[in-house]
């Protein structure tokens, strides 16, 4: 049966092709405008699954997706999907690459292609934009003479490519969840990732310690930790954190467990098949 996939759009995105990667031509893919739109759709029932950008490896971490799993209604990650992100500079067809005077497009994209923003055109004006697709579908309106976006943006909307894979980092990736709303939780593979959204009950000297002790008691390897303010006021925080493992596992399973004992609160984020690059 074909299923019904929310992801950040517009048409065109980094999330679309990571998507297309996994899901079935009968699949229905719907493009929301924002992170928060497109889990709204998974805790509203407009769809089954979400995708979203959650880490990248040059920009380091997306704080909405974080903040969204953590603090809003309950939603679980169920897998993860990696990209390798190449950007390329597009224009309008017959544009000349000379008349180029401003360039449209995700601050995570401009600044991972800075050096040849700078090498070939030092004094064009930068625009930001909610993403690298909504760039590329602006220059139909000529507000502005180039976008820098992935290769599908520009064959979704017929550009010209002017130059290709123009990012600094030729290495550099980014991670993709699939969201789903809490319910059966994916078998373990024997290659799992564990997430955590872990609460402290206000900050104090060794809270961060305390935690990872934990960890390290169970022998349980930590792939990612990242601290976001809980919005309540300064001093409290809490932590994202992945795990080698799953939640069946017995070590993992008993890193929770003394988690709970040190922790305000703990959210179960998702055990699932970890990404092979």
């Amino acid at each position: 049966m074909p299923t019904k996939y929310a992801y950040l759009g517009p048409a065109g995105t980094f999330t679309e092709a990571a998507l297309r990667k996994v899901s079935a031509p009968a699949d229905e893919l719907i493009a929301y405008a924002n992170v928060t739109a497109t889990l709204d759709a998974i805790r509203n029932g407009e769809c089954e699954k979400a995708l979203v950008p959650i880490e990248n490896s040059v920009e380091g971490v997306v704080a909405r997706t974080l903040d969204e799993l953590a603090i809003g209604n309950p939603l679980v990650i169920t897998g993860e999907i990696t990209l390798p992100v190449e950007f390329s500079l597009m224009t309008l067809a017959g544009t000349d690459p000379k008349n180029i005077k401003s360039i449209a497009t995700h601050p995570h994209a401009e600044s991972q292609c800075r050096t040849y923003i700078a090498k070939n055109y030092p004094n064009a004006a930068i625009i930001e934009m909610a993403s690298t697709a909504a760039a590329a579908k602006g220059l139909l309106k000529r507000e502005y003479e180039a976008a820098i976006a992935s290769s599908i943006a520009a064959k979704n909307y017929s550009l010209s490519i002017i130059a290709k894979d123009i990012g600094d980092n030729k290495s550099a990736v980014t991670r993709f969840v699939m969201v789903e709303k809490p319910g059966k939780i994916p078998a373990p593979t024997g290659k799992d990732r564990t997430s955590l959204a872990v609460f402290i009950a206000i900050d104090h000297a060794g809270a961060l310690l305390e935690i990872l002790n934990v960890f390290a008691k169970n022998q349980v390897n930590l792939t990612f930790i990242q601290s976001r303010p809980t919005g309540m006021e300064l001093g409290h925080y809490h932590f994202i954190i992945d795990a080698e493992g799953h939640i069946e596992d017995k070590a993992v399973a008993d890193t929770l467990a003394g988690l709970k004992v040190i922790c305000e609160d703990i959210r179960f984020l998702g055990s699932y098949p970890q990404a092979i690059r």
